[in-house]
This record gives C-alpha cells, structure tokens and sequence, in this order.
C-alpha cells in the first residue's frame, strides 16, 4: 500500500504546481510586455492625450507591475477597453490584467473566472447635478432623470436606491462613458450618477465651468477598485496583488520615488531593507529579483505619490485622500505585510 499512498502524494503534489504555474506569467515574458486593458478616458485613472501617453492612478499601478516584472514600466500594451468590453477581454486573453477602475463584487469574483487581485482605491457611488437646480441631497430627486452607464454597478445600484427611497428615478442608459458624460452636459438629465471618483474626473474634463456642477454629499454604495486577473495562474495574480501592495507599505515606511536609492545604500531601519531587497529577497517567491519592489517605487513611486500626482487635491481631479489615507491616518489602507 505505501507505494500507492506515495503516487497519490505524487500525483497531488503535480496537481498542485500546475495550479500555481498558468500561461498568462510565461506569455507576458515570452512576449516581454504586459497587455494591460484601462478604460476609454477617465482623467486621473487611465486617459491617453494627444500624443497617446496614457496617465493616471491605474496607469501608474499597471507601470509598477512591468517594471517589477520586466525591469522597464514602458513595456505595455495598453487596450482601452468600455464597461461592457472588459470581461470579456480578461477572458479571452486579450489583456493580461484589468488596471480599470472597476469594482469589486462577489459575483464577479466568483462567477466570472476572474480574480481581484489588491484595493486600489476606496471608493463610492454619488450623484452629481447643476448648481443651479438647488437640489443638496439625493434623496430630493423624485422622479428625476439619471444619466448611468450600462454593464456597471452603477445601474443596478441606482435601482436599488430608487427602490428603497420610493424616488421613480428614471435611467437613462449609455453604453459608452463619454456618451453619459455628454448627455448629463447637454441637459438630458436632472442628474448623472457613477464612482464619486469618476464625477470629480468627469466635472475636471467636461464641465465648462467646474463649480457649476455639485457633487451631492450621500454615498449609495461601497465600491472598492482594484487590478483583476484570470483564474488559473497563481504567480501572475501574486505579482499584481503584491506590488499593489509593496506601493502602499512604501509609503508606510517614508520610501519615495526621490530617495528609494539613497535609502537603499544607506537605511539600517529593517523593514527598509527588506521592501528594497537589501537584507532580505523577497522577490524569489514571487520568481522576481530581489530589486523588484524598488524598482516599482522607482518608477512610479509610492502609493501616495501616486494618489497626489493624478487625483489629489492639487490636481484637476481634486480629490482629497479621505478612505485612501493609510490605516496609520485614520484610512482604509492597510497594506498586507511584505515578509
């Protein structure tokens, strides 16, 4: 009996490792670039300008992963993809990775052959509407008319707000982002509802004058975002969830993009040295060199470096950090530790 007790071990110590090892990772390096699917244009999380350099949070995240992989944050394919679109394209292989302002649910994490990967950003469904309509709360929009996107949370979170404030909203649904967006500007709605994020994003772009727009104060929903993957490749999904992750306990610790080099030569603070790969190698268990954090920081920064760059009070966005602090400020984000 104990020759066939070792085989059933063999066998599933074999079904194991190919559990952990999917094409995905092999592809990415065979093809030395990351396919990474953004969103069409939502200005300080993913938007291209003129001459198609694509910036923003996402964007940023999806650079710290190829320079963490692939020593060079320029080695990407980026595909704009529409709400509609995304599933599909994750699914498909199209993309390798959704850097997308999208939202984690249970259902989509569970039913979709997907999985999410780390929170990005803390966020929440509002409604925005003119100034001059005098409306100060969402619940005075009875029988409004509501600019909302298909193939979102969004459009089932309105119902669910209509129908548990008796309100009649009335949808009005577009497939695309700019065509809501141009819809709510050109009046065909009382109101236009989305992630509080995307209507700050959306009044920065659109509006002709940003202060004639008000951002309504309820919040209707959670809608954490994050990076997703397909299923079956375990190394692929543990290098997206801890870079994501390594960005936020950069900050914890005070490592910049201006000083991750200095602090690398010179920093006898532990945890210092082992995020930067100097006393410890963390990157072999993810199948990276020790370098692979830093060069993230490096190349993007850390994850207040890059909520302040692209969505921070200071840029058009603006955004305070509010649940996006860190957990040592009174914030959501906690990152898991790097050791």
């Amino acid at each position: 009996m104990k020759p066939i007790r070792l085989s059933i071990l063999a066998l599933a110590l074999a079904g194991i490792t190919s559990a952990h090892a999917g094409k995905t990772l092999d592809t990415i390096k065979q093809r030395d670039q990351i396919a990474i699917g953004v969103s069409t244009g939502v200005p300080g999380f993913s938007a291209a300008d003129s001459q198609g350099r694509w910036t923003g949070l996402d964007v940023d995240i999806g650079k710290a992963v190829a320079a963490a992989l692939l020593g060079d944050a320029n080695k990407v394919k980026w595909v704009p993809l529409a709400s509609q679109q995304r599933f599909t394209a994750l699914q498909s292989g199209e993309v390798d990775v959704l850097s997308r302002n999208t939202t984690v649910t249970l259902t989509r994490d569970a039913s979709m052959g997907l999985a999410f990967t780390a929170i990005a950003f803390y966020d929440g469904q509002g409604f925005m509407v003119p100034a001059k309509s005098k409306v100060k709360s969402a619940k005075q929009l009875k029988g409004a008319t509501v600019c909302v996107q298909s193939g979102t949370t969004s459009e089932k979170n309105l119902a669910d707000f209509s129908r548990t404030y008796k309100l009649n909203l009335k949808p009005v649904v577009f497939d695309k982002f700019d065509a809501a967006n141009a819809a709510y500007f050109a009046g065909r709605c009382q109101a236009y509802t989305t992630d509080t994020s995307g209507l700050a994003s959306v009044r920065a772009k659109d509006a002709k004058d940003p202060k004639e727009h008000l951002i309504l104060p309820e919040l209707i929903s959670k809608e954490p975002l994050g990076p997703l993957v397909r299923r079956g490749d375990d190394e692929w999904l543990a290098i997206v969830r801890w870079v994501v992750n390594g960005l936020i306990e950069a900050e914890e610790n005070g490592i910049t993009q201006a000083n991750v080099d200095q602090l690398k030569a010179d920093s006898t603070d532990p945890v210092v040295g082992r995020l930067l790969g100097k006393t410890e190698d963390t990157g072999k268990l993810l199948g990276l060199d020790r370098d692979w954090l830093a060069r993230a920081i490096k190349a993007v920064g850390n994850y207040g470096e890059i909520y302040e760059r692209n969505v921070g009070e200071k840029t058009p966005v603006g955004l305070a950090r509010g649940k996006n602090r860190l957990w040592t400020d009174g914030g959501l984000h906690y990152a898991l530790p790097l050791r």
